[in-house]
């Protein structure tokens, strides 16, 4: 399976997060909403999954997993 690229997913994840708060500050705001709906669905897509919600977990989780490896790495460069 291909992964999305580390910056591009951590980008839209704070994107994401942004709309999601503009949102819940202006709940009947259309556009507002299509735009969130839209990140979410670009999540969906990179991630393979059928729900923001499952896919912003994968996202986090992948990311999360991203950073240990780089952080390893880096511990054993320094010995």
């Amino acid at each position: 399976m291909l992964l999305p690229d580390k910056a591009l997913l951590a980008a839209l994840l704070r994107r994401y997060r942004v709309w999601e708060r503009l949102v819940l500050a202006e709940p009947r705001d259309l556009t507002r909403r299509r735009r969130l709906e839209d990140i979410g669905y670009t999540l969906c897509v990179l991630m393979g999954k059928r729900t923001a919600r499952d896919a912003i977990a994968e996202a986090e989780s992948y990311l999360g997993r991203a950073r240990t490896v780089i952080r390893s790495a880096d511990v054993f460069r320094d010995r």
